[in-house]
């Protein structure tokens, strides 16, 4: 059995998954193929793309998802992550958790014996990679360009950096100091860089690093759980904010992506976000595409 709890789980795969979801989006994928099936969702943390996504998908490939908020399982009022992995298990194919710690998703995986899959955890957020690159393939073609993500070295940048790793496409992240990536998943992403040929470098100095860009990349400077920090962040992240003046720096056909949700007029301009380098609503489509091959992967 098989998790997704992180890109490196799937460093040998990351071509034929998203190949998969190439498939999927162009319809040559068989009908139903995971009918009879169903996938638990649970959700520590809410969101709007991962829930749709996830639900919609599942009912396209034949199966079914449940949605479980932390208020309609036990592990919300203590039970054991242990015992409810092993429940759920019992009745389901596999399961989709967007939880607040890593940690409790690495439990619940070791308990469990069905497939887990990281909806998003304060460390990574596979999906999301895999869609971001889905959206890559669509409009460049293919990972030889230079991929430079701009602000916070959050979840999502992690796992960006791990697949650009896997795909050997070069990376460089721009980031305040003090707010680069995990430690352990830059270690990771450079050790896996050195077999697929990718480059990658963490810097402050943006306006360096988005000279030449092919994609640049941008999240939230105040991520569910920083809010405490709002007024630290606005300050240390005031010079990394995506905007024209930033975008001409890139090549000139250089295209802008957002996981969303997004805050215009913080870490990006409205006129960025929705202009003509945006592809911001084409990588939210491909969620849907990306985990119909995550789920086709996993759970066929």
């Amino acid at each position: 059995m098989k998790n997704l709890l992180s890109i490196k789980d799937i460093e040998n795969e990351v071509v034929d998954i998203l190949n998969l979801a190439i498939d999927f989006k162009a319809g040559n994928i068989e009908d139903k193929p995971l009918k009879g099936k169903s996938l638990a969702m649970i959700f520590q943390k809410s969101s709007t793309r991962t829930r749709v996504s996830f639900e919609v998908g599942m009912y396209q490939l034949g199966g079914q998802a449940l949605f479980l908020s932390n208020n309609d399982i036990q592990m919300g009022r203590g039970e054991p992550i242990a015992d409810t992995a092993k429940v759920i298990s019992r009745y389901v194919d596999g399961i989709m958790i967007r939880a607040i710690n890593h940690k409790d998703v690495v439990e619940f995986s070791q308990e469990a014996t069905v497939p887990i899959i990281n909806g998003l955890t304060d460390i990574e957020h596979p999906c999301q990679a895999l869609a971001d690159m889905l959206t890559v393939k669509e409009h460049l073609g293919n990972f030889d360009g230079k991929f430079v993500y701009v602000g916070d070295g959050n979840n999502v940048c992690n796992s960006l950096l791990l697949i650009c790793a896997c795909l050997g496409m070069d990376i460089t992240v721009a980031c305040p100091i003090g707010y680069q990536p995990n430690e352990e998943i830059i270690e990771e992403s450079l050790k896996i860089a050195d077999n697929y040929g990718s480059e990658i470098n963490i810097t402050s100095d943006v306006k360096n690093a988005v000279k030449g860009a092919d994609v640049i990349y941008t999240d939230v400077w105040i991520s569910m759980g920083d809010e405490e920090e709002t007024e630290k962040r606005l300050h240390d992240f005031a010079n990394y904010q995506v905007n024209s003046e930033l975008m001409e720096l890139a090549n000139d056909n250089a295209i802008f992506m957002h996981c969303l949700p997004a805050i215009r007029g913080r870490e990006v301009t409205s006129d960025v976000i929705d202009g003509p380098q945006s592809v911001v609503i084409d990588e939210a489509e491909n969620r849907l595409h990306a985990q119909k091959a995550v789920m086709y992967y996993f759970l066929k």
